[in-house]
């Protein structure tokens, strides 16, 4: 069975996520980690809980979901796994963060990418990986059947949705992407977002303002 750890990370209120199963094998999703405190908060409960990381994978690579990439490669010997049209803005992350007024390195890239249909396994557990673009090109979410969750990056938010004004943001992409991979899941599949609380695919059919049917 699979536990879900959720962080609050960086000035953006991210949300990093570690799921792990019985065989102690657990994903990082979105490390969001920037200062040392964060990282150290990281890297302390996988201690703890006697972890070991075997695969960091993202929704997407906006800076405030990917700052923490290089701690986590470095610390976990691991490379993160995205998909491919995400690869421009994980190239070009230390850029966005000068936006930001804050300074990285140039983050690590990924040796291969998933894409739409790929599974995700870890442990006895796996994740489904669908290809849910709108937000930014690239982004991903990731669907669990067995335990009728999904992550949803920053595609689907409570009460919310992702912003389109990003470059390679389209509004129609993501009314296809939450119409089409999201909205066709039962109604108690919970949602982990991106950003803020948890929410439930049924809440949002019927309470999301943002939702063009």
């Amino acid at each position: 069975m699979i536990s879900i750890k959720k962080f609050v990370f960086n000035p953006f209120q991210e949300n990093t996520y570690i799921l792990y199963d019985e065989t102690k094998e657990c994903i990082i999703i979105d490390p969001g980690c920037m200062e040392q405190h964060e990282q150290n908060e990281l890297a302390v409960f996988i201690s703890a809980n006697d972890l070991k990381p075997v695969k960091l994978i993202y929704t997407h690579c906006h800076i405030d979901h990917v700052v923490g990439n290089n701690f986590v490669c470095e610390t976990y010997d691991l490379k993160p796994e995205i998909h491919k049209a995400g690869l421009h803005f994980l190239q070009n992350s230390h850029n966005q963060a000068k936006v930001y007024g804050f300074v990285m390195q140039k983050n690590i890239e990924p040796d291969s990418c998933f894409d739409h249909g790929d599974i995700i396994r870890f442990g006895n557990s796996e994740l489904k990986v669908v290809y849910t673009p709108g937000h930014v090109d690239g982004h991903v979410c990731f669907i669990n059947t067995a335990q009728r969750f999904v992550i949803t990056g920053d595609v689907l938010f409570k009460d919310s949705i992702g912003r389109t004004d990003f470059p390679t943001g389209d509004f129609d992409k993501l009314m296809h992407s939450i119409h089409n991979h999201l909205f066709t899941l039962e109604d108690d599949f919970k949602v982990y977002c991106g950003h803020g609380p948890e929410t439930s695919i049924g809440y949002e059919k019927v309470n999301n303002p943002f939702i063009r049917f």
